[in-house]
């Protein structure tokens, strides 16, 4: 199975994703690892990725999942997947892939991006990705306002983990 945890900057995706892995014993992904350099240096520089920018990226993020199915590997990816068209590339198979979104108001995950240092994600970019977000309707939607141990345990539960 594959866990896709998604969601905006700032709402959690790596901290809540690794320590869903490392709780399951499945291997983790942050997919930020995977973008291109010049998607990066442009993120760094404030400008928003546009669908062309990130095509190849979820291309390839897609085939890492179903090299994962192909396997038996258990794996979490942290992913944002902000539209559903980016998530059907990523749900390759529907039946062993779940989207888990990580829900957070505004203020949260500002709060959150200003006290971040050293990301190439500034936090001027915050609006366009809620601007750019599709809040999906068949993931497992979690509140992440609660300390990251009870926001996995609400995930395994929701996800029969």
């Amino acid at each position: 199975m594959v866990v896709i945890v998604m969601g905006v900057s700032g709402a959690g995706k790596t901290t809540v994703g690794s320590s869903l892995a490392e709780a399951l014993g499945w291997r983790f992904l942050d997919a930020d690892d995977l973008h291109p350099v010049p998607n990066k240096v442009k993120m760094a520089q404030g400008v928003p990725l546009t669908d062309e920018d990130r095509w190849p990226w979820l291309w390839m993020l897609s085939g890492v999942i179903g090299e994962a199915l192909r396997q038996g590997d258990g794996l979490v990816v942290a992913c944002s997947a902000l539209k559903e068209a980016y998530r059907k590339v990523l749900e390759v198979d529907a039946a062993r892939v779940r989207f888990v979104y990580l829900d957070a108001s505004r203020e949260l995950l500002a709060s959150r991006l200003s006290q971040r240092h050293g990301h190439f994600m500034p936090p001027s970019l915050l609006d366009s990705q809620l601007a750019t977000l599709e809040v999906p309707d068949s993931a497992l939607r979690v509140d992440v306002t609660p300390p990251v141990k009870e926001v996995v345990a609400r995930i395994r539960e929701g996800l029969g983990l």
